[in-house]
């Protein structure tokens, strides 16, 4: 097993439970502008995505049939409005397990670093609702707002690495809930790339991302790092 330096995990779907809250609010700002998408078919080409581009590539996959532009930064704009409503109301919880798998690590001299296709704004509301603190449950937050290309592109795990002064990505672990965290965790040449089928995406697409581990949750990561 490699001697692993830094853990970068994806947010909701990986650490946080928030029921797709996200994707399906994509989906509502889809329909309000005529377009009516199943939520699977969101998660397919949207998961994990800076969430401007997740509209846009779920439009570019379904535009067959429509015969209107649709556009996708009136879809975005739309969406940002209704997820600030949906959170307002939200009750989110870290998945079982997770809050001791962050001290296990950190007691181990791993950094922990969450990484998100969401806006810092939308981040830290769910950080504030969790209650973590960068520098206590974890050690820093990294969202879609402090880069300039997101995932796949390994920007946000570089910008973790060189925040710990960490300049071997073998040491380094990436985790999440979608083909395109394991696809920015392979970019960024991660020893160990861990996909979790708490999220949004099946064990039969996860799959084609040749993944090192698929683990049912992110809580079973504490026996295959520290067996």
């Amino acid at each position: 097993m490699k001697d692993i330096k830094l853990a970068v995990f994806d947010m909701a779907g990986t650490t946080v439970n928030e029921d797709n809250v996200v994707y399906k609010t994509v989906r509502q700002a889809l329909a309000k502008r005529g377009v009516d998408v199943s939520l699977e078919t969101v998660l397919e080409y949207g998961a994990g995505k800076e969430k401007y581009k997740a509209i846009v590539d779920v439009l570019e996959a379904t535009k067959n049939g429509r015969e209107e532009e649709v556009d996708a930064k009136a879809v975005h704009e739309d969406f940002k409005g209704m997820l600030k409503e949906a959170y307002a109301n939200l009750e989110v919880t870290p998945y079982e397990g997770v809050e001791e798998l962050f001290e296990t690590l950190r007691s181990h001299g791993v950094k922990v670093v969450l990484n998100t296709g969401y806006d810092r704004k939308t981040a830290q509301s769910l950080l504030d609702k969790l209650g973590w603190v960068p520098g206590k449950q974890i050690d820093a937050l990294i969202t879609a707002d402090d880069v300039v290309n997101g995932r796949p592109s390994s920007e946000m795990i570089e910008k973790a690495m060189e925040m710990f002064g960490i300049t071997d990505s073998e040491v380094v672990l990436k985790a999440g809930d979608s083909i395109i965290d394991i696809e920015e965790g392979k970019n960024a040449n991660c020893g160990i790339t861990v996909a979790v089928l708490s999220g949004a995406q099946t064990r039969e697409q996860l799959e084609t991302a040749e993944p090192t581990y698929i683990l049912t949750s992110l809580d079973a990561l504490t026996g295959v790092l520290y067996p």
